[in-house]
């Protein structure tokens, strides 16, 4: 009967997960009963066991969690649309804030506690509710944001996990993460998060990595390639689906913290403990350097390219008569460094603006998708809000973001509203941002994640 529901794989495996718990629960008797019934014989052994061990509770659980996924979101959808129904549309739009002027305010939603040494990274998934953190106890964990719940736990490497990264090619989203052990690790979301590929090839720490986007209209994120830069000054490009390095990108006289590819996939930004940024056009055969950007005092920790969205903020800031294109990329950039500044600069490498206001080093920045605002967090334990149509004034102050140094800071990707034709609609043939723009189409997202070496994951949400 059951059959017709389960493939025979799927009640194989169902047959031999209910042995593994018979056995693992002391019920020797009615195993080995079920293991006569079924003709197992000698193929299910102790290590078929042990294979199979956990995963009748792993499934159970799972489909009680989402279970009370279901029915949080039936109760979220009644108080919705009772909202709805009561609505004037005055209350409409008051409580229907411009989300492109939403800042994040204390306290947080949630507060996501399960490591044990202190936080180094996050990462929000492109489109389910799931956000990745990485930490020094060598571990990475993956949450729920939306209920605040951990989903697992991920172990694979054997040193400090500094970066993640969610990415990949189109439909087959996939998580990246880099460490102190001089690995790159690829996991599949869509198959319990396992580890496909490993990818050795730096000679020291990997201190970031990020996914490039492809740039093609209509995909706004799909890619195989893959950035990672190292302690050993060196960037690398990679490609995810042969696990090959494509491209060796050296230049920085040292250390190499992090990595910002622009949204068309074309250009890099990156920065060290040389002091400098430098940004790289890797659309060319052997990717060169079109700036080095000097200005800071210390050590250059993080860095971000500008939307379009800011471009016609920050031209004013950089004296232009009209923003630059919205289809060009690497207009503007921001650095933030351990002289606890933060310095935004446009393309031709002049520095528009120096941010002061952070107390200690600037360990993350991240632009509004709306374009109004630079959020930065700081090892002075704030996360500090930058409004670039004041010319930069930071507006506010989230000082009691965390109870230690901020090392991290990610906001989570819009809302993609597909088009309706196959292909990335009208624009399906576009290939290099030679259409204006696919912004439309992405509803920005209020929500954002901090990490600190408090041990505690933050989300912020409206």
């Amino acid at each position: 009967m059951s059959s017709q529901i389960l493939t025979s794989r799927q009640a194989d495996e169902l047959h031999k997960a209910i042995i593994a718990y018979l056995s693992s629960t002391n019920l020797s008797t009615t195993a080995d009963a079920l293991r006569q019934e079924l003709n197992l014989g000698d193929t299910f052994d102790a290590t078929t066991s042990k294979k199979y061990e956990g995963l009748l509770e792993k499934k159970w659980t799972s489909v009680v969690r989402l279970q009370k996924k279901i029915m949080d979101l039936e109760s979220q959808k009644a108080s919705l649309q009772a909202e709805l129904d009561s609505a004037t549309p005055t209350s409409l739009s008051r409580r229907n804030q411009d989300p492109t002027s939403w800042l994040p305010r204390s306290p947080a939603r949630h507060t996501l506690q399960s490591h044990r040494e202190p936080i180094t990274c996050v990462a929000f998934h492109p489109i389910f509710s799931s956000l990745a953190s990485g930490s020094e106890d060598y571990t990475i964990k993956i949450w729920d944001w939306e209920l605040g719940e951990l989903e697992r736990t991920i172990k694979g490497h054997t040193k400090a996990v500094l970066d993640v990264d969610f990415g990949g090619p189109r439909g087959g989203t996939l998580l990246a993460s880099c460490s102190s052990d001089l690995t790159i690790k690829l996991w599949d979301p869509a198959d319990e998060y396992k580890n496909i590929r490993t990818l050795p090839g730096h000679d020291h720490s990997v201190s970031a990595v990020r996914f490039i986007p492809s740039g093609a209209a209509g995909a706004p994120s799909s890619s195989n390639l893959l950035v990672s830069a190292s302690r050993d000054k060196t960037l690398r490009i990679w490609d995810v689906s042969t696990g090959y390095c494509v491209k060796t990108i050296r230049g920085h006289a040292d250390w190499v913290r992090d990595v910002c590819p622009s949204i068309d996939g074309r250009f890099l930004l990156s920065t060290g403990n040389d002091q400098t940024a430098r940004l790289w056009d890797i659309s060319v055969a052997q990717p060169e350097s079109k700036l080095t950007l000097i200005g800071h005092e210390h050590v250059v920790e993080c860095c971000t390219l500008a939307p379009s969205s800011a471009y016609q903020h920050l031209a004013s800031l950089a004296g232009l008569k009209k923003p630059p294109p919205a289809s060009s990329s690497a207009e503007f950039m921001a650095t933030g460094s351990r002289d606890k500044k933060i310095r935004i600069w446009d393309a031709r490498g002049t520095c528009i603006k120096v941010l002061s206001g952070h107390d200690n080093w600037v360990r993350a920045l991240v632009f509004h998708p709306g374009g109004k605002y630079l959020l930065s967090v700081s090892d002075d334990k704030t996360l500090r809000c930058w409004d670039l149509t004041q010319e930069g004034k930071c507006v506010k102050v989230l000082s009691d973001v965390h109870g230690h140094f901020v090392s991290c800071l990610r906001w989570a990707p819009g809302i993609v509203r597909e088009p309706t034709v196959n292909g990335g609609g009208q624009n399906g043939m576009a290939v290099n941002g030679a259409k204006s723009d696919a912004t439309p189409d992405v509803q920005v997202r209020c929500v954002i994640a901090t990490g600190s070496v408090d041990l505690n994951v933050r989300v912020f949400a409206n």
